[in-house]
């Protein structure tokens, strides 16, 4: 088979479009009675409320892409439409209702009815309402609350007179949320829950006409929820689409001759043709060919593989140099990429706000608080000692601390520099007992750097040879080759021109400097070229062992010196992950679609065992691992930067990312590190473990005077305005106590036992 071999400079596009047949001209059928287009399209991938189309005409054809989104942002179960024209596919979210096949139906006539220019679609509906925004007035629940307790305010203390029946129907109407949450879990759940007991205890005391009573309790009940709904992430995770940056048309090889195609009419067993600076589209095995592949969109790793004849190659990865015949085996959902984009899809949805605490307390409290109001009731017959006990409930004081402390928190750790998305995300930090880094961009610099020049004759000088293979290496656009030329412009070194060159992919680069024969590449370019390798091996055996890659350097057909070059970790890795390991007692793992020799040798430097280490990782085996890990009891936080981390984010425990993270990586975590250092995850679950302090503070601060009235209230009695001052004015103290963490004075640190629930 010939080798690929690129002389005197790169193969540019322009040069291969010049001698391939031009695209097919598409031509669209008309229906005779309608003189329409009839849009071809079909549905890529769907979920019961949401679907995704392929249609190849937006891609071209702006003003249809435009109507086609205003049509489907008018269509009232449709919640959003996301339109993509570069991958002529379009994302469209639905509220439940009818089935998913007849919707997909009635999306698809809106497809074709978007072909006439001269329908009238109403001007003021442009998009849907965006995915991220979030339910309407969180604070608005407050607004009843507030008028019930001004009107009683008035009408009490202040000496105003309203009728009865005004203020009870005005705290009527404001505990209506409290009612339908009550009726919720008892239809739903199948179980009395806190917001029963409170309606309980604020229909007695309401009926007795202690009417500020009642409101006061009402409003804290209702502050309380409206602040766990703040704690709630704001924005839903996009979705990772490696799939929608490949190209529309592809060139295949059928029957002897080369024809492009849209990339839907690709069939198994077609022999596709991938040119050097276009993506790969399918799945499958090279029939012909050499070239140099970025799969960095697959593994994260910025090093460029050689792939040849007999190789597999995956859709969405980037052909640098070469050219390639391959034998099509899987497309569209059923490539990696595919699978990939269907795992991240399947992942688990959790309720982002912060726990309801106050339920779990009243699972446990509700029913023996009931029994021993109806006791009191039945050996008193006094309704207001009864309503003492219902009022007394511990709940309302949990429900309104610890979303304010984890409010609290989550402001504490934005003044680091630290994004917690959601109430959840701090709760989960507080648990973590297992952390998975991504190791290219997360534990390492994420970039090639030169870190040492051994010489093969002490006469000859480091800087010789950085010279030569810089001049070799100058204007190639490979990872390593820019690796040099940044470590000679440091070293300050004065590169002299190249003559006539010779790349050859994956082996190295030959190349007339200064009128000698210089060759720069790897240990199997120079023993192919006839290079005696071994005497130098013999003076510097540490050159095997150390693991780093390694770049030769030769002239006239004797060995200079080498380079050896590596992705050096980030100046604080070494620290985060000694103290994640030995202060936060957290279990570290590695997972990289990096090699094994590469992997381990990061994994040695910190100190992470072979056990914990996973090398050559594509995006669903980390989520496999990261699921793994799970299944075991442990609560698992991944840190990654890249779009193949996006699926072992989404399915982590509590994901984080960097701010110069990619889209993808940055909107699915839980965590965005905005200074991007490492250091700010070390702050973060010592954030998150004080505000667990704070939480167990709070639990016994409300705790302690409830207790003590409830046994009042169940052997003396007890008023319950005087009941309501002891739960309320615990719960106030509790709240306050919960704003410590937004405190600059109160600074957090770590707990190694708050792990514990």
């Amino acid at each position: 088979m010939k080798q690929v071999v690129l002389k005197s400079g790169n193969v540019s596009q322009q040069q291969i479009a010049a001698v391939e047949p031009k695209p097919p001209t598409v031509v669209e059928r008309t229906q005779p009675k309608t003189r329409q287009f009839q849009v071809t399209y079909r549905v890529v991938h769907s979920t019961p409320g949401r679907v995704r189309f392929r249609i190849p005409r937006i891609a071209h054809d702006s003003n249809y892409a435009q109507r086609l989104q205003r049509l489907l942002a008018a269509e009232p179960q449709v919640t959003s439409v996301r339109l993509k024209p570069a991958a002529a596919s379009v994302v469209i979210r639905y509220l439940p209702g009818e089935p998913d096949s007849q919707m997909r139906s009635r999306l698809g006539k809106v497809i074709q009815l978007a072909t006439n220019a001269a329908l009238t679609i109403p001007g003021n509906i442009t998009s849907t309402q965006p995915e991220n925004s979030a339910k309407p007035g969180d604070w608005s629940r407050l607004k009843l609350p507030t008028l019930a307790t001004l009107i009683s305010l008035v009408s009490g203390p202040l000496g105003l007179s309203f009728h009865p029946l005004i203020l009870g129907g005005t705290i009527a109407l404001a505990t209506i949320p409290v009612a339908r949450r009550a009726l919720e879990s008892i239809t739903q759940e199948r179980r009395l829950n806190v917001d029963f007991l409170d309606l309980a205890a604020i229909t007695i005391i309401t009926a007795q006409r202690h009417f500020l009573t009642s409101c006061s309790m009402l409003g804290l009940i209702e502050l309380g929820e409206a602040i766990r709904e703040r704690t709630a992430r704001s924005s839903r995770n996009q979705t990772l689409d490696l799939l929608s940056s490949l190209a529309q048309f592809v060139w295949v090889e059928r029957n002897g001759e080369k024809q492009q195609i849209p990339i839907e009419q690709v069939q198994p067993e077609d022999t596709v043709i991938v040119y050097p600076g276009n993506q790969i589209p399918v799945d499958g095995q090279i029939l012909q060919g050499k070239a140099l592949i970025d799969e960095q969109r697959l593994t994260g790793e910025a090093m460029p593989v050689v792939r040849s004849e007999g190789d597999s190659v995956y859709a969405s990865t980037l052909v640098r140099e070469g050219q390639l015949y391959i034998l099509a085996e899987r497309m569209g959902a059923d490539t990696l990429a595919g699978r990939t984009l269907k795992l991240l899809q399947d992942a688990p949805v959790h309720d982002t706000r912060v726990e309801n605490y106050a339920a779990k307390i009243a699972d446990r409290m509700v029913l023996p608080t009931l029994l021993l109001g109806g006791v009191i009731f039945a050996l008193t017959r006094n309704a207001a000692r009864a309503a003492s006990i219902l009022t007394i409930d511990f709940a309302t004081g949990i429900r309104v601390s610890v979303p304010t402390t984890v409010m609290a928190a989550m402001l504490s750790a934005a003044r680091q520099g630290i994004l917690l998305r959601s109430g959840r995300a701090l709760e989960q930090l507080a648990r973590v007992d297992a952390i998975v880094f991504d190791k290219t961009g997360t534990l390492t610099q994420g970039d090639v750097a030169i870190i040492g020049i051994t010489t093969a004759d002490p006469a000859i000088s480091e800087l010789e040879v950085l010279r030569l293979a810089a001049a070799a290496e100058q204007r190639i656009t490979h990872p390593v080759a820019e690796a040099v030329m940044r470590y000679a412009n440091y070293q300050e070194v004065i590169v002299p021109q190249r003559g006539e060159w010779d790349y050859q992919v994956g082996l190295g680069i030959q190349a007339q400097i200064e009128g000698q024969t210089v060759l720069v590449g790897s240990e199997r370019f120079l023993v192919k070229e006839g290079i005696d390798l071994e005497s130098f091996y013999t003076a510097h055996p540490e050159v095997k062992t150390t693991g780093y890659p390694t770049i030769y350097v030769a002239s006239n057909g004797r060995l200079l010196g080498i380079l050896q070059y590596t992705d050096p970790l980030r100046p604080e890795s070494a620290e985060v992950i000694a103290m994640l390991r030995d202060e936060i007692g957290a279990e570290i793992h590695i997972l990289t679609g990096d090699n094994c020799q590469r992997a381990a040798v990061v994994a040695a430097q910190l100190n992470i065992p072979p056990s914990h280490t996973h090398a050559e990782a594509f995006p669903q085996r980390k989520a496999e691992v990261v699921q793994q890990l799970h299944e075991a009891g442990k609560t698992v936080a991944f840190v990654g930067d890249g779009l193949n981390d996006s699926a072992a984010l989404a399915y982590a425990d509590v994901s984080v990312s960097f701010r110069d993270g990619s889209d993808i990586a940055r909107e699915t975590a839980d965590v965005v590190l905005m200074q991007n250092n490492l250091r700010g995850l070390v702050e973060a679950i010592a954030i998150a473990r004080n505000a667990k302090q704070i939480i167990r503070q709070n639990t016994n601060i409300v705790a302690v005077p409830n207790l003590s009235g409830l046994a009042i209230a169940a052997t003396v009695g007890l008023n319950p305005m005087t009941a309501t001052l002891i739960n309320n004015g615990s719960s106030v103290i509790a709240g306050v106590n919960g704003l410590r963490p937004a405190l600059k004075g109160d600074k957090a640190t770590i707990d190694v036992e708050a792990t514990s629930d």
